[in-house]
């Protein structure tokens, strides 16, 4: 009898430590195969990325070449060259590829710019005129390019109209209505309050980096706030940004307690100059 219970024991220590090693084997072979997975770049070996790159692109360049055959676009050096000097210090300031943003300034009274897919950016007269200076053109530029950075314009297209439509325009399957339904999405219609703050908070880091007084782009926010009760047809930019005087309070609590230069005469006058040009259709 004691010799059966010790071969009892015996035979229990050694099945013990069978599960015991199986288990031990079990977990590293787990860890090597999650670590072995994690060092694979799954979005270049799929190429999703480019995939969705490319068709970001198409899908910016076919919008925005309907748009130009529509509306009457802005080339002279007098008008082009200070608005890219704006986008150009922005982007220099805080590492962003100026190469990669197409900037279109279009002939159009609306109070308006927006960004379209494939990093387009458009600006329309009205806005350029209606800003009381430059710093107030610097925090629009400022807030559609963190619409850009932040993925923002795809992300929307996507939620109100749908992958499968937005990669059936990609491939020229797309009808001429459902494009400009698209573009109207795009160009009258609010981001979600959460996505229109975070374009607003970067668009005030953007513009501190570059040594820009964000305070004059919560002023504009407040003026447009109170004169698209007088003219909502026409002000765009402002009616698809709701909430935009409690906007401007946040953007005035955030840089609270901060100093920036004030703008030299120079950059007044440049403005104005700018702002006359557009007037007059040079």
């Amino acid at each position: 009898m004691v010799g059966n219970w010790w071969a009892n024991q015996y035979n229990l220590q050694s099945l013990m430590k069978k599960i015991l090693t199986e288990l031990v084997l079990t977990v590293v072979l787990i860890v090597a195969v999650w670590f072995g997975l994690s060092q694979v770049d799954w979005m270049k070996l799929f190429k999703i990325k480019q995939t969705t790159q490319n068709t970001e692109e198409k899908i910016g360049d076919l919008f925005w070449k309907m748009m130009q055959n529509s509306e009457t676009e802005m080339t002279s050096d007098s008008i082009v060259t200070p608005v890219d000097s704006i986008l150009t210090r922005i982007c220099k300031a805080n590492s962003i590829d100026r190469q990669k943003i197409k900037l279109h300034l279009l002939r159009k009274d609306d109070i308006n710019a927006f960004a379209l897919p494939g990093n387009h950016l458009v600006i329309y007269s009205g806005l350029i005129t209606t800003c009381g200076n430059e710093a107030e053109l610097y925090g629009v530029i400022g807030h559609e390019l963190a619409h850009m950075e932040k993925n923002h314009v795809m992300n929307k297209l996507v939620k109100e109209i749908g992958l499968s439509v937005l990669i059936s325009m990609s491939t020229g399957n797309g009808n001429s209505e459902a494009i400009k339904s698209a573009i109207q999405q795009i160009s009258s219609s609010a981001y979600d309050r959460k996505l229109e703050t975070e374009a607003d908070f970067t668009a005030v880091d953007y513009l501190e980096k570059a040594g820009i007084d964000p305070e004059p782009f919560a002023n504009f926010l407040y003026r447009l706030a109170d004169e698209s009760m007088n003219l909502p047809s026409q002000i765009y930019w402002i009616s698809s940004h709701p909430e935009s005087k409690e906007r401007a309070e946040k953007i005035i609590e955030r840089i609270k307690g901060k100093s920036f230069l004030k703008a030299a005469k120079m950059d007044s006058l440049r403005f104005e100059r700018l702002k006359e040009m557009v007037k007059k259709g040079s």
